[in-house]
């Protein structure tokens, strides 16, 4: 099945053209008077061709007085006496003020030192694309089969749809769980090997395998013409984190352990649910995994799949409060973590908040919120948001002590 290249828009570059002999570059200057401080507007033209003698002396001695200027300030900036000047800022300090002061600066060096020896010992966390390169692999969650070549892929219909207009396009018409498709590509010399580095590419933004065709622009301008040329890959996971298009499971949360226990329940006892996608999910947290896989061996995934309804998975919510749920889910698909997602929606509430309000607890801080969702991302397994809160806890940390002096 093939796609017309005059569906895919491409970019393409004005052509500039001309004679390059009638162009002309100007650059303009200002020369300023000692008495009336005027402003003379000058145009220097780029083409030296026909210049006077003096004139090019006059504008080098110029241009090596500004030099001058320019060194000497560097040279009083380094020879000033910092110290001198500390002790002028501090002449009316009073004592205690000045040893709060010192206190702060040894608190930040100490926490940069130990920020760095932490990022040094720390093992490097696993990137969205690794996860994805993992996911494309090891097929967890697939939900629909590509036939090319008389050969299976298993692949992810969400991923391939975000990332690709052909596939876009040609899902769409097989709507149903576990669909073989079989594969009709116009573009002449793929053979199986090429075809999985180009589903490899769909997932991770890069080739998996090096072949002397990629390098051939005419097979990659093909491609380009009737697959489309995707975004790169945190724009296009970006996107499908916003429009969850073709979702398979949702989040709900709930405080009766009894509910939790056997997946399900009163529908009413569940507070609002949140989309995703069991291969992303799956794909950045053994957590998840490991519960989509149990699912999968007791057999309630195929009542899901025979009803064609989403998966649900309810949390408990004294373990993994509402509150943080979409700040985990946004950075499993964007490898970011905001913060701000917290305190934008008033209406976002979560059973740890009510107990706080009955226990009369303050509002938590920052660096509280972030080492909440520290220990919640090792409880899930998700290294990359342990890695990012451990950082932003820093980082909390410091200001907080820098707002208390």
């Amino acid at each position: 099945m093939g796609a017309n290249a005059s569906n895919y828009p491409h970019s393409c570059s004005p052509r500039i053209g001309g004679n390059s002999q009638a162009q002309q570059t100007f650059i303009g200057t200002s020369s300023y008077s000692q008495q009336g401080y005027g402003c003379e507007s000058k145009l220097y033209s780029l083409d030296h061709g026909h210049e006077k003698p003096q004139d090019k002396k006059k504008r080098t001695s110029g241009l090596a007085t500004l030099k001058k200027k320019f060194i000497k300030r560097r040279k009083s900036n380094r020879s000033a006496d910092h110290a001198k000047q500390m002790r002028e800022l501090l002449s009316g300090w009073d004592v205690r003020d000045v040893n709060a002061l010192v206190e702060e600066y040894e608190g930040t060096s100490a926490l940069k030192e130990l920020s760095l020896h932490a990022s040094l010992a720390r093992p490097e966390a696993r990137t969205l694309q690794k996860d994805m390169a993992d996911l494309y692999e090891y097929k967890y969650c697939t939900d629909v089969d590509l036939i090319f070549q008389e050969t299976c892929f298993p692949v992810h219909r969400a991923i391939l749809a975000a990332r690709c207009p052909f596939f876009k396009t040609l899902l769409s018409s097989s709507p149903e769980y576990g669909a073989e498709i079989i594969m009709d590509i116009n573009t002449g010399g793929i053979d199986m090997s090429m075809f999985s580095a180009l589903l490899h590419y769909l997932y991770t933004g890069e080739f998996g395998m090096e072949d002397s065709r990629f390098q051939n622009v005419d097979i990659l301008v093909q491609l380009s013409e009737e697959f489309g040329t995707p975004n790169s890959l945190d724009v296009d996971m970006r996107g499908l984190f916003d429009y969850m298009c073709y979702y398979d499971v949702v989040l709900s949360f709930s405080s009766d352990s009894e509910l939790i226990e056997a997946f399900g329940g009163n529908q009413n006892c569940l507070d609002e649910e949140l989309k995703a996608h069991k291969a992303v999910i799956s794909a950045r947290s053994p957590f998840f995994r490991n519960l989509l896989q149990r699912r999968i061996r007791t057999g309630e995934e195929i009542t899901d799949r025979t009803l064609r309804t989403p998966t649900r998975i309810i949390l408990d919510e004294s373990i993994i409060p509402k509150k943080y749920a979409k700040v985990i889910l946004h950075c499993m698909y964007t490898d970011v973590v905001d913060l701000s997602v917290l305190h934008c929606s008033p209406s976002v509430g979560s059973l740890s908040e009510v107990q706080a309000l009955v226990a009369g607890k303050p509002n938590m801080t920052r660096a509280e919120e972030a080492m909440e969702l520290y220990h919640i991302a090792l409880f899930l397994e998700f290294n990359m948001l342990a890695q990012e809160e451990t950082a932003v806890s820093q980082y909390a940390w410091a200001a907080e002590l820098s707002n208390n002096y």
